[in-house]
């Protein structure tokens, strides 16, 4: 990165964790819970319309919730699956940590397997993440930088051969094989800090690029295959393989479902050539996440922010493995869009969601609204980040599953520019 960049990126983040630590400082020094309310889950509900005692669990007693997924879309064709979350405590350890995944088969033969883990060890001294994914799949793609599809190969092209330029018709669908393994662990140095390594493989294999034309006289180049020939990479297959270090920050109360604290994560992931890489490429990794209570007597009524940043060199990594929007762990960022919708060799991103309750004392129901933004860089188009931010909003309710861990289930509808979307997930977005 030129020197002129890096400090553009740091004067963003400084003014990025301005915001969260300025607000933590106004925060209630304690929350004055409502003594006469009691808190309840789905399971009292059925109970008490059964005329049944409330079920009675330990403290450390584990959650498991399972949700079935039937859907469609243009991309998928129909799609069955089970998706879940099962939330548990270590022996001697105060925090919550979870298992999620998800099994689904469509009927254009596509299949998906996704499994995350956020686990902390006995007396929270290590600290372990993972992303493991496998899919046989098809999505499509845009062109890099926030302004995609504008002023990228297929708008130049179309135009040549005077065709529209709307978005769906510069959509550049592709085929292919994704596999994805991202594993790390954290040591504790002091109370809510971890300095951690790790592990990340990322591979894309069978890549069909639909649109691609390459016979004389009737070519069309797609933005994937345009990018990884200017650079060198290959167009059918190819992979990252990364060490990975970063250092964790977390004081939330619950990261399942918090109610105050904030969580800070700074990564940098190196892939060499020596590990199998075309060439040695760098990325840096920041995430701010932080919780910030409106009522004394709620304490889940509050605020909350998340960041995120990705930040690698032109030409350092193969076209789909650059950073884009729905690929964090939890693939919840850009609500309102799809995932892979905005990408680039640097993406910021910026969520504010309002979490309110609903329901007046049980604290069952709950509500979000939330507004979110994505601005990513094109170094073929000189298109840097901030230069166009794309944003999204949308409102979701929350459904208290499991009282103990505080799993909700969540359901949201995210609208974008052209663009909008159906969630349904166990647990918060962040």
């Amino acid at each position: 990165m030129s020197g002129t960049t890096l400090r553009s990126h740091t004067l963003f983040l400084l003014l990025v964790f301005m915001i969260p630590v300025g607000l933590a400082a106004q925060e209630p020094e304690a929350l004055e819970t409502d003594t006469a309310c009691v808190q309840q889950d789905l399971s009292d509900v059925v109970r008490d319309l059964l005329n049944k005692p409330p079920k009675v669990k330990a403290n450390n007693a584990g959650s498991l919730l399972l949700l079935p997924i039937i859907g469609a879309n243009p991309a998928t064709g129909f799609m069955v699956g089970v998706g879940g979350q099962y939330a548990f405590k270590m022996p001697e350890s105060t925090l919550y940590s979870f298992l999620s995944g998800s099994v689904q088969y469509t009927t254009k033969n596509q299949f998906i397997f996704m499994l995350k883990n956020n686990i902390y060890s006995r007396h929270n001294r290590i600290f372990y993440s993972g992303d493991w994914r496998y899919l046989i799949f098809s999505q499509s793609t845009y062109g890099l930088g926030t302004t995609a599809p504008e002023g990228g190969i297929l708008d130049v092209q179309y135009n040549l051969g005077g065709l529209e330029t709307e978005n769906d018709s510069l959509a550049q669908p592709m085929e292919f094989n994704f596999a994805r393994l991202h594993q790390s662990m954290g040591f504790k140095v002091m109370p809510g800090m971890y300095l951690g390594f790790g592990y990340q493989f990322d591979s894309y294999l069978k890549i069909v690029d639909e649109k691609l034309k390459l016979t004389p006289g009737d070519t069309l180049l797609t933005s994937h295959y345009a990018y990884n020939t200017y650079y060198g990479f290959e167009t059918d297959k190819y992979f990252s393989s990364a060490i990975h270090a970063r250092v964790v920050m977390d004081t939330r109360d619950n990261m399942i479902n918090a109610y105050k604290g904030y969580y800070f994560s700074l990564s940098w992931r190196g892939a060499f050539e020596f590990m199998g890489n075309r060439v040695n490429s760098n990325m840096v990794q920041v995430e701010w996440r932080s919780f910030h209570g409106v009522s004394r007597k709620n304490p889940a009524h509050l605020i909350s922010f998340w960041f995120l940043g990705d930040f690698s060199g032109p030409g350092d990594l193969p076209y789909m493995i650059l950073p884009a929007t729905a690929y964090d762990q939890r693939g919840r960022s850009a609500r309102g869009y799809t995932q892979g919708r905005f990408r680039g060799n640097n993406l910021a991103y910026g969520e504010a969601e309002y979490r309110f309750p609903i329901s007046p004392c049980s604290g069952i129901l709950g509500g979000v609204l939330f507004v979110n933004a994505t601005t990513a860089s094109n170094p073929l188009l000189s298109l840097k980040l901030f230069e166009s931010v794309k944003p999204s909003y949308g409102v979701g309710l929350r459904v208290m599953v499991d009282k103990q861990s505080r799993t909700n289930l969540a359901i949201d509808f995210g609208f974008g520019d052209k663009s909008n979307g159906f969630y349904l997930a166990a647990s918060e977005t962040f």
